[in-house]
């Protein structure tokens, strides 16, 4: 789906208009404009050549790229959450360039999102073009929306996790990647 500028600035002066601010004014006036090239910014972000070495085929052993920060909004509120992700696979004859998961990453959470779902489509996605022994995905965020609004108090950690295949079935993988990310005991 293609990022429509136009709509997005008319969506973000009526807003502005609705919380009683005078979109003409001079903070203002480049608003609508700056928040829409920002939603192409993000839009360019989530195409991305996910590339596979097999040159690395007898490499079996788990792969962790832990601490990928990342931005996100909440779909309910439209406001940040932002934090860690951490995430394994255990290859099966293919690994891919470590820069891929990061990009995943940035690919699934610059939209409106939920933790949950990001968590669930980061797994999901890896599973499907790595078809690796294992996938396990850990995301620590805090939200904004709890932060100020709502119960109004910073600092809350949300931690969602999404295992796939070998993370799942085997206590000892999953026990190795919570001691390797530091989270025992999750």
């Amino acid at each position: 789906m293609a990022i429509d500028k136009e709509k997005i600035k008319q969506a973000i002066r009526l807003f502005l208009e609705g919380i009683g601010e005078d979109p003409d004014r001079e903070g203002l006036k480049e608003t609508p404009d700056r928040i829409a090239r920002m939603w192409e910014e993000f839009d360019r972000q989530r195409e991305f050549n996910f590339k596979l070495f097999e040159e690395f085929g007898d490499y079996n052993e788990m792969v962790i790229v832990k601490d990928i920060r990342f931005y996100s909004l909440c779909e309910h509120h439209l406001l940040p959450f932002f934090g860690k992700v951490h995430i394994a696979y255990i290859p099966d004859k293919v690994v891919c360039g470590l820069s891929k998961l990061v990009r995943t990453v940035k690919a699934f959470s610059l939209r409106p999102q939920v933790q949950e779902r990001l968590t669930q489509q980061i797994a999901d996605f890896l599973q499907e073009q790595l078809n690796p022994k294992g996938v396990a995905v850990v995301i620590e965020a805090e939200h904004l929306c709890m932060s100020m609004r709502g119960v109004m108090t910073p600092g809350h950690i949300t931690v969602t996790s999404a295992l796939r295949g070998i993370f799942l079935k085997d206590l000892r993988t999953r026990e190795e990647f919570l001691k390797l990310i530091g989270k025992q005991g999750l």
